[in-house]
């Protein structure tokens, strides 16, 4: 990739990544070469990722897939680098328009298996909302940062960053860019990282809102847990027991994994097929909710920069964070919108128990990744969260 991670001026400079031609054919040939595994007849998705589908996936990415027309897409959008705790930090920092009303910051954050891909359909609609149907005072100043070793931000070479650490940049970010305060919203590990933004700098978030309230994690006495609580407890048990064999291998031998995923491009688009196919609100068929060119951008940015290692070693960090970290309770105005097609997600008592809860919403259609699903509603449910934080 052309970017230069030492080359950094004081402030943010505009970035335009271009991928080498030599890097397209290399992965072209990788995939031709493929050396394919066997299935079990009409096993389809349920012991993982589909081979018929998978092989109907890599055709396209080998023959058809145009990633310079996508990475011209991606080049729309206001794209910076910008040095924060000694790392190269690639984000998106789109400024309401003109006719808007006065725009309220707002960082974005996103989880795994993305990057800023997560954003790309919603930003438009945030910063420009009386073009979309929306009321032009409800405009916002986005800003879409990379985590470290995800995207086109640096690889941490030395001690992995956790949420908390990543928060921490976050906020210095959003002083270098000029933001004192400002709102917060994320979903997955990004959920967490807005939330360490509320909890550890309450002074600068006017608010937060989030797609999903975490995994339990509950330091009282069970009995004072709600039944809806406790149901939850088990859900998220046996969530974790069926489908949270890439998490336990992301917390605990990340690096193992990643030479297999580094090295073939069908292995990491499988890891992270599956996933988005599963999280999403798609009743089993993942095109009805992407495009072959829109799953293949999320899997190409992961292929061409070489961070699916480094995203995944970001579990094994979060697991070793203090538990005392994770029972503290957010006192900044929180807001959940829990799509129906998303994972796990936790009852009114639990997000009341755990945060100044201001606004919850349940909409019908949607999952893990609504921003990109349902950009639309996602929207609608930022608009309607924050609007009442805007005078502060």
């Amino acid at each position: 990739m052309t970017h230069a991670p030492d080359a950094f001026t004081p402030g943010p400079e505009p970035f335009t990544p271009t991928a080498d031609p030599a890097a397209l054919h290399d992965l072209r040939a990788r995939l031709r070469a493929t050396r394919w595994p066997d299935a079990p007849a009409h096993a389809g998705w349920s012991l993982g990722t589909d081979l018929d589908y998978l092989r109907e996936l890599v055709t396209y990415w080998a023959e058809e897939f145009d990633w310079p027309a996508q990475e011209a897409k991606l080049a729309r959008l206001p794209r910076f680098r910008v040095r924060a705790g000694g790392l190269g930090i690639h984000f998106v920092h789109a400024r309401a328009t003109a006719s808007a009303g006065a725009a309220l910051p707002l960082v974005l954050c996103h989880g795994w298996p993305d990057s800023f891909w997560r954003y790309a359909k919603v930003i438009p609609l945030l910063t420009d909302p009386g073009a979309h149907g929306g009321d032009p005072a409800d405009a916002f100043d986005v800003i879409v940062p990379d985590m470290p070793g995800y995207g086109y931000s640096d690889r941490p070479t030395g001690e992995v960053l956790d949420s908390r650490d990543v928060a921490g940049l976050w906020a210095e970010l959003m002083t270098t860019l000029g933001y004192e305060r400002f709102g917060t919203a994320g979903g997955d590990i990004g959920s967490h990282v807005s939330r360490y933004l509320a909890l550890d700098h309450p002074e600068r978030v006017m608010a937060v809102h989030r797609m999903d309230g975490g995994l339990p994690v509950f330091r009282g006495d069970p009995a004072e847990l709600t039944p809806e609580e406790r149901a939850w407890f088990e859900e998220a048990a046996a969530w974790g027991a069926s489908e949270g064999a890439y998490g336990a291998m992301h917390r605990t031998k990340p690096q193992t994994a990643a030479f297999g995923l580094t090295d073939s491009p069908v292995a990491l688009a499988a890891w992270i097929v599956e996933k988005l196919r599963a999280w999403s609100d798609c009743d089993g068929d993942i095109e009805r909710v992407y495009t072959k060119d829109e799953i293949l951008t999320n899997v190409t940015v992961y292929w061409l920069t070489g961070t699916i290692g480094s995203s995944m070693r970001m579990y094994h960090a979060n697991a070793a964070i203090d538990p005392a970290q994770l029972a503290r309770r957010v006192e900044v105005p929180s807001g959940f919108s829990l799509f129906r097609g998303d994972i796990v997600r936790p009852p009114r008592a639990w997000l009341e128990r755990t945060t100044n809860l201001a606004y919850l919403s349940e909409p019908e259609h949607g999952g893990h990744f609504a921003p990109f699903e349902q950009p639309e509603r996602y929207a609608e449910e930022l608009r309607a969260f924050f609007r009442p934080f805007r005078a502060h």
